[in-house]
């Protein structure tokens, strides 16, 4: 039997679900994504750390060191560090009170230029207030990397921002690799697609 999917396999631990769900946002959606999971299934986590660096060298990226978003993008950015060989630093999402009371975790020089990885994009707002730590610091971030889009504005927003998204999956992507696979309805799938264009 040849290897199933990452798409498939992110179903397959609960990483995607469909049903109704209440986002950030507020807004209810008929799927969630919750890549977090990741960290239980080290198999997996190596199937997107493979996936993700094959997009760095498909978008021929350059750049000194990945920056991982905490929460769910750290485990992923340290994955895709052990897969890559590239260093890996991180913004704090609170900076400590206590002995150096950095920003930004891990060893880097201003002017570095540093590739933002995360877990998805909806809209760009947690990517974007992730970029001021790194700038502020003297950073330059010119790409985002994901695992998934969720197509509903991310891009865009960062393009406002002169940042480049680079998503190994669209969320249609991921949709119709389960479709195929038998586990996701063609009507469920379009349903899903109405409400992400909706929204």
């Amino acid at each position: 039997m040849g290897e199933t999917s990452v798409a498939c396999d992110l179903f397959d631990i609960g990483c995607v679900k469909f049903g109704q769900f209440k986002l950030k946002s507020g807004l209810m959606s008929p799927i969630y994504i919750d890549l977090r999971l990741l960290v239980t299934y080290p198999n997996v986590l190596r199937k997107v750390a493979q996936a993700m660096a094959g997009k760095i060298a498909q978008s021929a990226l350059t750049f000194d060191r990945l920056a991982a978003i905490p929460y769910a993008g750290l485990p992923i950015g340290v994955a895709v560090g052990l897969e890559t060989g590239l260093p890996l630093i991180y913004p704090r999402k609170e900076a400590k009170e206590y002995g150096t009371a950095k920003l930004i975790e891990g060893e880097f020089r201003s002017g570095e230029v540093a590739l933002l990885v995360d877990d998805l994009i909806t809209k760009g707002t947690a990517k974007i207030e992730s970029l001021k730590p790194l700038t502020d610091a003297g950073l330059l971030v010119k790409d985002v990397l994901v695992l998934i889009d969720r197509e509903q504005g991310g891009a865009r927003e960062l393009a406002g921002y002169g940042v480049t998204l680079h998503a190994v999956y669209t969320l249609s992507q991921i949709l119709d690799e389960l479709v195929n696979a038998g586990k996701l309805t063609a009507a469920t799938c379009d349903e899903i697609l109405a409400w992400i264009r909706a929204n």
